[in-house]
């Protein structure tokens, strides 16, 4: 069946043609020919809701561009407030590094970097003048480079020594004064400047107060204090300063161990000689020259040759030796007399090229096995069924 096209032969084209672009090229004079009744053209007269339904779909369409231009309009507009708060951030930033205070960090932090005590202390007095706040870092930063000269660690000048002892105590009032809460660094920089006055009571005084205030206090905030008691041949103060960092859960090293073997030998304490040297073969194992120096200096001591029991049980011994893991007792000295001090070398299959013994398997101690098999089951437990591990146990 042939289809006649409504509009006829002179409009057939707008049924190709988009809406869009029909509205754009002369709907409108289309439309306004078919109210003013120009239809004689046509096989059929058109109708004007026919019409009407197709304009308001092209409006519709218009209406959707200028949704769509909208929100063009608001993107373009979120990227200007984007560029704008980054530029805004960018400028925050540039004010902050052109800072005095941020300059004044940078300088300082050279300072300490080339251990420039004076010009630290010339760059500190310029920004007090200059009414420029300081933070903790700059104090931290003045504090250390005073407390390195004052202790020696720096030059040998003792003029700086004395620069730096001066104003570092003057350097922490005004930090008192400007109410900047001190750190574990200020109190060990204020530790080694106590000692450098020679006063361990004050820097064992200020690891009590970091303890109060609920700042851990490390082994270098230990270190001045302990150190200074025992160069001062107070080994009781020494022995109380150990306890401390025990309790503070703090393992000394070798230089804190052999500086507690040292005092306690000039003091004639011979059970805490033994003590030390077991907690060096613990936990050092192999010392430096220095501390083996201090070993040496105490067997060929006559207090080492008077010390030690005369008579002692034998099971008794090699059980303790069993238990304690093996190389060693724990029960104090063994004889008396003078001992032979040598420095020898083993054989690669451990045998002592002096005395011809051959060196004993050393196993964990009682506790250290305790301990390792408590970390090792929670360890398991976190990873496998629980039940399971324990019926392996």
């Amino acid at each position: 069946m042939l289809k006649v096209n409504p509009f006829g032969p002179s409009l057939s084209m707008f049924n190709k043609i988009p809406f869009s672009l029909l509205y754009r090229r002369g709907f409108r004079r289309a439309f306004r020919i078919f109210e003013a009744g120009h239809c004689n053209s046509f096989a059929k007269p058109v109708s004007i809701a026919n019409v009407n339904v197709n304009f308001f779909a092209v409006d519709k369409t218009r209406n959707l561009s200028a949704v769509a231009t909208a929100k063009k309009s608001g993107l373009n507009a979120s990227s200007s407030s984007s560029r704008t708060n980054e530029m805004t951030n960018k400028a925050k930033k540039k004010a902050r590094m052109e800072s005095p205070e941020f300059l004044l960090k940078i300088k300082l932090d050279m300072c300490s970097k080339h251990g420039k005590l004076e010009e630290a202390l010339r760059l500190y007095d310029e920004s007090i003048s200059n009414g420029v706040s300081l933070n903790l870092h700059h104090y931290n930063m003045l504090l250390y480079l005073c407390a390195r000269e004052a202790s020696g660690d720096g030059s040998q000048l003792n003029e700086l020594k004395e620069l730096g002892l001066k104003r570092g105590f003057e350097i922490f009032q005004k930090m008192v004064g400007d109410e900047v809460s001190p750190n574990e660094t200020t109190f060990t920089s204020m530790a080694r400047l106590a000692v450098a006055r020679e006063d361990p009571d004050m820097a064992f005084e200020l690891v009590k107060q970091m303890k109060s205030l609920g700042i851990p206090p490390r082994l270098r905030s230990y270190g001045p204090a302990l150190l200074g008691f025992c160069e001062k041949g107070n080994a009781e103060k020494a022995y109380e300063v150990d306890a401390h960092m025990f309790e503070s859960g703090v393992t000394p090293e070798e230089p804190e161990l052999s500086a507690l073997l040292k005092v306690s030998i000039n003091t004639k304490k011979a059970d805490k000689v033994y003590e030390m040297l077991q907690r060096l073969r613990a936990s050092v194992r192999q010392v430096s020259e220095s501390t083996l120096q201090v070993v040496e200096d105490w067997f060929k001591s006559k207090d080492a040759a008077s010390v030690g029991a005369e008579k002692w049980d034998v099971k008794q011994i090699k059980e303790a030796v069993i238990g304690g893991g093996g190389g060693w007792h724990g029960l104090g000295w063994l004889g008396s007399g003078r001992w032979r001090v040598v420095r020898t070398e083993m054989t690669e299959n451990g045998v002592c090229r002096s005395c011809g013994e051959k060196l004993v398997c050393i196993d964990i101690d009682p506790k250290e096995t305790e301990n390792f098999a408590a970390k090792l089951t929670e360890l398991a437990c976190s990873k496998e069924v629980r039940a399971d591990f324990v019926q392996f146990q």
